[in-house]
């Protein structure tokens, strides 16, 4: 709640109210105005009251004031006692003169031009209104800033960099490496950098000299910020932290004051670290973009950081750490040597690194005894660091909504379809042969999954709708460095079971497939044109690792070889389906069992294909997982067909 201005300081006094000032300019307006004013009460005459004076010799001076008014002196009079307004200057000169000419007057009355000013109202509004007006102006405009939440005097500091400063005496950083899980290989790299902040003269007495600059590239959520907060923590030395956005603003060159501040500022603190988080906000490649031309804000911040990481002068002590997620579209000087020295790979985390992060993340959890760390890495292939942490803050919260004390195991594994499949809608409408349909096309998914060697292992599947999908399987992928063509093409087959389970059936197809179908043509064409797995194409890869064509007009290749692409990418997803569709006519009674007990238990698992097709000559899903589970219920995976209808 804001606070009231008129209510008493701790200290007992009231607090000073901005509108005192009107109220005190109005009293010394009023003051000054009325101080010029004439003491002497004077009483206004018309045309003729002044005609008859003049004739009669009664008038003695006549002071025309400010070409507005005329006073009238009598009988030599020290103050004037009648005052009367004119319209028109020169015909009340020739009226007067003409009055007395005619009165045959001796000694006639001449008009004296004077002119009176009021200093001090002439004063207050020529000189201090104006000053008053703009400072008050200025300082409500001062004030509303204040409260947008730029602060009081920003308007001069716009070109001041906005970096948060961290060191032990100001703003400590509690995070240390203790705190970081699963980038073993990232910190051993970034650890090197600490222990030179620490210890100099271990590098610098054999003449090697510091990386100024560490680029940390991978996914999002793998845990970059995190690596970098570690850092600031473990090498006590001040850390200046600021996002590659808060450079660029609508004003042209704050940008790269912003930069030459930063540096400023880090100079005289070295040695010191600049941690620049999300930095192709500002280090994207320069002129790929002819929309914008090669003028802008952005690059001129950019050419400012160049500059500063390594131009003419010299930034000894100054390291600069950032982090992105798209190094392929950073500008190529931004990442030449001198500049990024060091590149540090953060990959998604294998088996053991998401163990360690479980165990980071669960320190502050009660846990059930039945809770298996090493069992919860297994069933989360291809998560990150953040998707980890957001894991174990669902299951405690699905926990506590059940009212239970601890968190067990089937709230990890709720929490896990929650993340991958979305909220769980049972009370959504399906009829009984849209049930069927779907039960039939995750049936035929597990089929062909279960049959084929390379496709992988089911672990899970449903016809409870979740998200936007109505039904969805899970796999537990294989994690695997690279991929044949014979993997990749079991994996086509497999995702094109769902709808050749529909063909076989119900001798129809349904919209049901969307999914399927995005998938299975993305990964054709990839096979086509990325990975060089097509005979007709042979070994050519149109894939651009720069980005550069996504500025471009055209494809990398003529239109009779576009014409081949979609032959060969249609072709090998046809070849899928057909196969799907023999595998499936020759296991139709194995189908037909499956989905009957989709349908009765809407959730069946690994052991339910294994007690109809039997186990996989190549080993079975539960080897896969490492572990043999006599609760089905406690399985799950990661790898999920969502398929919408």
């Amino acid at each position: 709640m804001e606070e009231n201005k008129n209510t008493p300081r701790p200290n007992g006094k009231r607090r000073f109210s901005f509108y005192w000032i009107y109220v005190i300019l109005t009293v010394v307006l009023f003051a000054l105005y009325f101080s010029g004013r004439d003491n002497v009460e004077k009483k206004d005459i018309d045309m003729g009251q002044l005609i008859e004076m003049l004739k009669s010799g009664e008038v003695s001076k006549i002071e025309l004031v400010n070409q507005e008014t005329a006073d009238i002196y009598l009988d030599k009079e020290k103050e004037p006692r009648y005052s009367y307004r004119i319209g028109s200057l020169e015909r009340f000169e020739e009226k007067v003169e003409k009055v007395q000419e005619d009165a045959g007057i001796t000694e006639p009355v001449y008009i004296n031009h004077v002119e009176h000013k009021n200093w001090g109202l002439e004063f207050l509004l020529t000189w201090i209104l104006p000053i008053v007006f703009f400072v008050g102006i200025w300082m409500l405009f001062m004030r509303g800033m204040g409260r947008g939440g730029m602060g009081g005097g920003q308007i001069f500091n716009i070109g001041k960099s906005k970096a948060q400063l961290f060191d032990k005496d100001s703003v400590p950083v509690n995070v240390t490496f203790k705190d970081v899980a699963g980038l073993e290989e990232a910190k051993v790299e970034i650890m090197e950098i600490v222990d030179f902040l620490k210890n100099p003269e271990k590098y610098t007495r054999l003449g090697g000299k510091i990386p100024k600059g560490v680029l940390l590239v991978g996914p999002p959520g793998t845990g970059k910020t995190l690596l970098a907060k570690s850092v600031a923590g473990e090498a006590n030395v001040p850390f200046f932290s600021i996002s590659g956005s808060d450079f660029v603003e609508m004003f042209v060159g704050v940008g790269a004051s912003r930069v030459r501040d930063l540096f400023n500022n880090a100079k005289q603190k070295a040695p010191c670290i600049i941690f620049i988080d999300e930095i192709d906000a500002i280090g994207r490649a320069r002129g790929k973009n002819p929309i914008n031309g090669g003028n802008d804000e952005r690059e001129s911040t950019l050419n400012q950081l160049l500059t500063e990481m390594d131009g003419f002068g010299t930034n000894s002590g100054v390291i600069v750490l950032a982090a992105t997620n798209r190094a392929d579209i950073l500008d190529k000087a931004l990442m030449r040597a001198g500049r990024f020295d060091r590149q540090i790979y953060v990959e998604l985390p294998d088996l053991n690194g998401r163990k360690e992060i479980f165990e980071v993340h669960m320190r502050n959890l009660k846990l059930d005894t039945d809770v298996s760390r090493d069992f919860l890495a297994k069933q989360t292939p291809g998560f990150s660091g953040a998707d980890i942490a957001n894991v174990c803050n669902e299951a405690a919260l699905m926990a506590a909504r059940k009212g239970k004390d601890v968190i067990g195991k089937q709230d990890f594994m709720d929490a896990i379809d929650r993340i991958i499949g979305g909220l769980e809608k049972k009370n959504k409408i399906i009829t009984a042969d849209e049930k069927k349909v779907i039960a039939f096309h995750e049936a035929g998914h597990a089929t062909t999954s279960w049959l084929l060697q390379y496709a992988h292992p089911l672990v899970k599947v449903t016809i409870v709708p979740r998200g936007k999908s109505l039904g969805a399987a899970w796999y537990l992928p294989e994690e695997r460095q690279i991929t044949t063509k014979e993997q990749l093409y079991h994996e086509m087959i497999a995702t094109m079971g769902g709808r050749a389970a529909e063909q076989v059936v119900f001798g129809q197809i349904s919209t049901g497939a969307l999914s399927d179908l995005e998938k299975v043509t993305k990964q054709a064409f990839a096979m086509v044109t990325y990975y060089g797995l097509d005979e007709e194409i042979g070994n050519l890869s149109y894939y651009d690792s720069t980005g550069q064509q996504d500025y471009a007009l055209t494809k990398p290749y003529s239109e009779k070889t576009a014409e081949t692409i979609d032959k060969q990418v249609s072709k090998l997803v046809e070849q899928a389906y057909q196969e799907a569709l023999e595998i499936l006519s020759k296991h139709r009674d194995g189908l037909s069992q499956l989905a009957q007990k989709l349908i009765d238990k809407e959730v069946i698992f690994s052991d339910d294909l294994e007690a109809i097709f039997g186990k996989r000559p190549w080993g079975t899903s539960s080897e896969d997982q490492g572990e043999t589970h006599s609760n089905l219920e406690d399985t799950n995976a990661l790898n999920q067909e969502n398929h919408e209808g």
